[in-house]
């Protein structure tokens, strides 16, 4: 398959893991951008092997390197702005939203890990070859890091149900 074809029929769902493990939009269309262009010098290689899993590979490690650089230099601020209330029809686009900001404050390893296993549905073995560690550590980081979104959706819900606004 020539590159322009895989792009065209692949770019999209490229874009989508890549703002997932970013978890922002823009960052997310930027570093499917960069690997897609590191791809095409490489591309006689890389349709050689298992294309889709290599350029998921290049994704995870990109967002990796990307979130080490740039942990050091970014500030967390309290979000500031207005919030939803129970009653709001559009309180499961809320609810989402703040699970995946919880998502995005986890580590690199255990976001990537979440993403490949929930939502591009990949089993332990191909988690486990993206990520160049065994199974028992996939297991481990998707442990972690649901013990981690548990706990902070777990004090939300008190929140809520102890009367408190958000």
């Amino acid at each position: 398959m020539e590159f322009d074809d895989y792009v065209r029929t692949r770019g999209a769902a490229l874009v989508r893991l890549a703002r997932l493990l970013t978890g922002d939009r823009h960052r997310g269309e930027d570093l499917a951008q960069e690997v897609l262009a590191r791809a095409f010098a490489r591309w006689n290689h890389i349709s050689t092997v298992n294309t889709e899993a290599y350029l998921r590979r290049m994704l995870v490690n990109a967002a990796i390197t990307r979130w080490r650089r740039l942990s050091s230099r970014e500030i967390v601020v309290v979000d500031t702005g207005d919030t939803a209330s129970r009653v709001d029809l559009e309180s499961e686009v809320v609810e989402r939203d703040v699970l995946w900001r919880y998502v995005r404050q986890l580590p690199a390893k255990q976001r990537a890990a979440v993403v490949l296993r929930y939502y591009e549905d990949l089993d332990d073995v191909s988690i486990a070859g993206l990520l160049d560690c065994s199974t028992v550590t996939v297991r481990t980081q998707v442990k972690r890091a649901l013990a981690t979104l548990r706990g902070k959706v777990g004090a939300d819900v008190a929140l809520y149900t102890k009367g408190g606004t958000r």
